[in-house]
């Protein structure tokens, strides 16, 4: 594997990355319950054109369709002896698609929760749980991943198997976690344990951050606390795009572009050096958040007030980390609706 993101990141102050899968799938007629995966075969065209949307957006970065690549997920479609094969052509459709548009962009190999939990709070062993990511990497590597991005994971356990299997491979890695509650991820672990726990980890991260979540400004003041834990490493900023809500019976986030230009803008403020969307981004949403990183002269890092202004209220006045840096104590703002 070369390792273009290195590359790209001594070369660049920031990159943008994607935006969803599964919202963008949705919309292209992926049914509630059928595995995305299975698309790399079944679909690829439609593969090909979430990538394609995304490269012509200004990505510099995409991830493959493989999120629920490891056989503990995919048994939940009898595609479980279909791993290597599933995460191989995931790669190379994303590989064909970065080749086709003439530019440099890095393809990530996606690698989501296995969806088991792990010992000693679950039934999952850790030699289990490196076993199935590292399964899940070798057919990405072989389909032409140049990195490994595990990404909405909650345990420091699930995080170190992956980056162990990484390490297995000797394969460059990044790590994302999903800080869902209150400022933690749902398996209790902070912004500044993981900025800490990141260097320790058996692969060590390119870049490490937050994905999804609970809303832009949730996600910034992760990147905050991770920011003033590590200052100086390559931070990955991932917010979905806006609140969920139902519109007639499915699905819809309220981020509008501008909303995801000013977080994008932020993210960069915050210390973050990758930044892309996660659900609910769309290539419209990538199209005005590069418009806004390419505008440059970043100031100082945001207060939270500006933060709240900007991209809606917190979802909890606690930040995770005792207090430091949690949001003012009055009463919450709404979010702002797209």
């Amino acid at each position: 594997m070369t390792d273009l993101l290195t590359t790209l990141l001594s070369e660049r102050d920031w990159l943008l990355a994607d935006g969803a899968t599964g919202t963008n799938l949705f919309a292209a007629g992926l049914e509630a319950g059928e595995a995305p995966e299975l698309w790399n075969v079944d679909a690829p065209e439609k593969i090909r054109a979430l990538h394609d949307g995304f490269i012509e957006a200004g990505s510099d970065l995409i991830l493959t369709n493989s999120f629920g690549g490891t056989r503990y997920r995919l048994k939940l479609h009898n595609a479980e002896d279909r791993v290597y094969e599933l995460n191989k052509r995931a790669a190379e459709i994303a590989r064909k698609a970065v080749e086709a548009s003439g530019r440099q962009v890095v393809v990530a190999g996606s690698m989501g929760p296995t969806g088991e939990l792990l010992e000693p709070v679950g039934a999952l062993s850790m030699e289990d749980a490196v076993a199935a990511f590292e399964e899940q990497a070798k057919g990405l590597i072989d389909g032409g991943a140049d990195v490994l991005w595990a990404e909405t994971i909650s345990s420091e356990e699930e995080i170190r198997a992956a980056a162990q299997a990484a390490a297995n491979l000797d394969a460059p890695f990044c790590g994302t976690l999903s800080f869902d509650t209150a400022g933690r991820t749902m398996m209790g672990v902070t912004s500044a344990s993981y900025a800490e726990m990141s260097q320790e980890l058996p692969a060590t991260p390119i870049a490490f951050g937050a994905n999804c979540g609970v809303g832009a400004s949730d996600l910034l003041r992760t990147v905050l606390g991770m920011n003033q834990t590590a200052p100086g490493a390559v931070l990955i900023a991932k917010a979905n795009a806006g609140i969920p809500k139902y519109v007639d019976g499915k699905i819809e986030y309220d981020g509008t572009p501008e909303l995801m230009a000013q977080y994008a803008r932020l993210a960069r403020r915050s210390g973050a050096r990758i930044i892309g969307g996660c659900c609910g981004t769309m290539p419209v949403h990538l199209v005005a958040m590069r418009a806004a990183l390419e505008e440059g002269d970043f100031e100082a890092p945001p207060a939270l007030d500006e933060i709240e202004a900007q991209t809606g209220g917190f979802s909890s006045a606690d930040d995770g980390l005792g207090g430091a840096g949690a949001a003012p104590k009055r009463e919450r703002r709404g979010r702002r609706r797209g």
